[in-house]
């Protein structure tokens, strides 16, 4: 077992997760909204320090968390989820309560993922997607919690991602929700948003 899977957890853990559980609400109620980061861990790559806290916020024994094969072909990656966060891992996506993506050009599409059910659209996927970069105006977003329009541009992304972000609003109240983050930052993208491409 790497030890470098069993260290790099919060130093504070309950200051710290409190802290990324309140940018993690703050992002999702506010879409367009990046929240600076103070991860406070230290995984191991290619799991950014961004993802691995809202994995360390988030995620427990009752959240299984799925990992793309860009991070499931990295055993202590596996490790380090399960050792600070007692989360199980799954290959399948479906059965994901969270889902972590380290190459978004290779990504699922999103109707692959557990998308709830009319009576318990809370019980989807979170998809926490790595991006180098989230600032910039490529996405246009409106819908609740945003003042008319909000601008991000997170970077890379998977092949037609806005025409499947259309198709998972098409679903609401059922559908997945994504949260972007880099190693400082995150932002997202709840399944009410509505996304066009273009800053204007």
């Amino acid at each position: 077992m790497s030890v470098d899977a069993l260290s790099g957890g919060f130093a504070d853990p309950v200051t710290e997760a409190q802290a990324v559980f309140r940018a993690v609400l703050g992002v999702l109620s506010r879409p367009g909204t990046i929240a600076a980061l103070v991860p406070g861990v230290r995984p191991p790559p290619p799991l950014n320090a961004g993802a691995a806290a809202v994995l360390a916020s988030l995620a427990d024994q009752d959240t299984p968390v799925h990992l793309d094969a860009a991070l499931a072909a990295e055993p202590a990656v596996a490790t380090w989820i399960g050792f600070h966060t007692g989360a199980p891992v799954t290959d399948d996506p479906e059965g994901a309560t969270f889902a972590v993506i380290a190459d978004p050009a290779a990504m699922p599409a999103l109707s692959r993922f557990r998308l709830g059910s009319d009576e318990y659209p809370d019980r989807s996927t979170t998809i926490v997607l790595q991006v180098a970069d989230i600032s910039g105006a490529a996405l246009s977003l409106e819908g609740p919690g945003i003042d008319g329009t909000a601008h991000l541009a997170p970077h890379p992304l998977p092949a037609n991602f806005v025409e499947q972000l259309r198709a998972n609003r098409g679903l609401y109240p059922r559908g997945v929700d994504l949260i972007f983050a880099t190693d400082d930052s995150l932002a997202a993208l709840p399944r009410s948003t509505r996304v066009r491409e273009g800053g204007g």
